[in-house]
């Protein structure tokens, strides 16, 4: 049976340090729901109430354009080893670019990335434990260093090309913010 908080307590946070996986999803009023796999080394837990992640360039930029219409988010750990569990957090997020008066704030809690692309702030409001025993036992082998690669190769300018291309709007048309607000030229 699932149990709710208000807060995440410390041994949710123990618990969330030791994922190597979590799912973050966002929807704006209309159109279609997002649901993200994020793994790296890009989430931290700032305090009971609030969890920062890094967002790294990809193919699409969903939760930008979702949190500048509605700022409903939420971010799913779930384990994979040992005892059974899911940790949802929900809340509410705001999205920070390069531009940003925070930015510098929150981009050194993460490694160093030329990659880096956004940061999220969820405000939780709730926290939810499940039991998640259904869920299967996977075997952690290694962080993949694709993106890495890729992003190392087009250097800051093709990074900022690829925005200008590929990331300034939503599947379904929603404006993302990330060239006036990352000071693309």
């Amino acid at each position: 049976m699932g149990q709710q908080y208000s807060e995440l307590s410390p041994m949710h946070i123990e618990f969330i340090a030791a994922q190597k996986i979590y799912f973050v999803s966002t929807a704006a009023d209309t159109g279609t729901v997002n649901l993200s796999p994020k793994g790296g080394d890009s989430l931290r837990v700032i305090n009971s109430t609030t969890i920062a992640w890094l967002n790294h360039t990809g193919s699409g930029n969903e939760s930008a354009a979702h949190i500048l219409i509605n700022p409903r988010m939420t971010v799913m750990f779930c384990a994979f080893e040992g005892s059974p569990l899911i940790l949802r957090a929900y809340g509410n997020a705001k999205v920070l670019h390069k531009g940003d008066m925070e930015w510098d704030e929150y981009i050194k809690l993460f490694p160093k990335s030329i990659a880096s692309r956004q940061v999220f702030l969820l405000d939780i409001a709730k926290v939810q434990s499940s039991c998640g025993m259904s869920v299967p036992y996977f075997s952690y082998e290694s962080d993949r260093n694709d993106l890495a690669k890729w992003s190392e190769k087009q250097k800051k300018e093709g990074i900022e090309k690829y925005w200008v291309k590929k990331n300034q709007q939503s599947i379904d048309g929603f404006d993302t913010e990330i060239v006036e607000r990352s000071a693309i030229e």
